[in-house]
């Protein structure tokens, strides 16, 4: 039975700062643009506007991630708590073609005074199914039509509700997560080099076949040729994080973000970190995420069965994976998509499921390395017998 230890508060402590951080950022990135969205309003112009709905979803993400952190991890292996978050997701990946697009993407579900992105969903839903589905399966990883065509369907329908809305790097993190949660189950090599070349062979598809991504790739190839259209952000992005140098302009002095960054406080936000805190904050912003790739690996692998290893090892890919690209992309090493920073990006339905996804890293770590063993008590009698028995007989000269 697995001993209960306590709370990782170094990697509570890394998501949180992350968050807290991220949300400071936030106002420092939307502070101009909140001002004029906001200079018609009756009750007055703020500069706020973002920021509290930021700190506002990073206070109830923190207290989410801590309740989460209390439930036994092994609650997301029942089969109908696994099946649950699989149709919603699905059917909320579904739903959102019924609401109107925006910048030419279906992504939201708007309600009034509410909105929520699904793809978020699908990047907890993807590791909680495999860990359970691979787990059901460990005898049989070897058998195509039993557990890796299963598998791949699920991958297939959620990747490509992402996809159609159109969200490639969405779709490409689901595709990280399911390469790493399937070869650590211990896929045979065929089975995993076949799979990844049909990844591979996907995503070259929705590349080719979208003349916008098309132009994206070229931009990325040559951005200042293109710095008039495909490559605009990614140029402006340079220049922010250029003008930085090695300790940045100070906080709130960026440039780049009255009005020449677009979306500066959204997926380009980590160039406005880096014009103003420079190259020390961008290195500490990657060291936070190296941290929390290393607490979140040794929570998965000190895990005490294969549920709690394979979990993990999906929750921490797909962050770290999100931010890698994100940070990839905002440095010009690849080419630009839509996909928020973990922790530090606008937006509420990320920071909510990211931080709820940490809370169950955060139960799967008080779980680590330690068994408990339960004592023989009937040996442990019979040992006690012999010796009263032995020191009851009498000594012989």
């Amino acid at each position: 039975m697995a001993k209960k230890l306590r709370i990782d508060w170094f990697l509570f402590a890394i998501a949180a700062g992350l968050a807290l951080f991220g949300a400071v950022m936030v106002y420092s990135a939307s502070a101009m643009i909140s001002l004029r969205e906001t200079a018609g309003d009756p009750d007055g112009a703020t500069q706020f506007q973002y920021f509290f709905k930021q700190f506002g979803f990073t206070l109830a993400g923190l207290f989410i991630m801590y309740l989460t952190s209390r439930i036994d991890y092994r609650f997301w292996q029942k089969p109908a708590v696994v099946f649950a978050i699989l149709v919603v997701t699905v059917a909320l990946l579904a739903a959102v073609f019924g609401f109107p697009a925006i910048n030419g993407a279906r992504r939201w579900i708007r309600l009034p005074g509410f909105s929520f992105q699904p793809s978020e969903l699908a990047k907890l839903a993807m590791p909680i199914f495999l860990a359970w589905f691979l787990t059901k399966n460990e005898d049989s990883m070897g058998d195509l039509r039993q557990t890796v065509l299963p598998a791949l369907l699920v991958l297939v329908v959620l990747g490509g509700l992402v996809l159609a809305e159109p969200d490639l790097g969405t779709a490409l993190v689901l595709g990280a997560i399911f390469a790493a949660v399937f070869f650590a189950a211990g896929a045979r090599i065929l089975h995993f080099a076949a799979v990844g070349a049909c990844l591979i062979a996907a995503g070259v598809c929705a590349l080719v076949f979208a003349p916008w991504r098309v132009e994206r790739l070229m931009a990325f190839l040559d951005p200042f040729a293109h710095a008039d259209d495909a490559g605009y952000q990614v140029v402006q992005s340079l220049y922010a994080i250029g003008s930085g140098g090695i300790f940045g302009e100070g906080f709130a002095r960026g440039q780049q973000k009255l009005f020449y960054l677009p979306y500066p406080y959204s997926d380009f936000i980590f160039a406005v970190v880096g014009e103003e805190f420079g190259l020390i904050g961008t290195l500490g912003i990657v060291a936070a995420f190296g941290l929390l790739l290393w607490r979140g690996t040794r929570a998965a692998l000190l895990a005490p069965d294969r549920f709690g290893m394979l979990l993990g090892i999906g929750i921490i890919t797909g962050i770290t994976v999100q931010a890698l690209f994100n940070i990839s992309v905002v440095i010009s090493i690849l080419p630009a998509k839509g996909i928020p920073l973990p922790f530090i990006s606008y937006g509420g339905s990320s920071i909510l499921v990211t931080l709820f996804a940490v809370g169950i890293l955060l139960n799967l770590s008080q779980h680590a390395g330690f068994i408990e063993i339960k004592k023989d008590t009937k040996v442990e009698r019979q040992v006690r017998k012999t010796r009263k028995a032995s020191r009851a007989r009498p000594r012989t000269v």
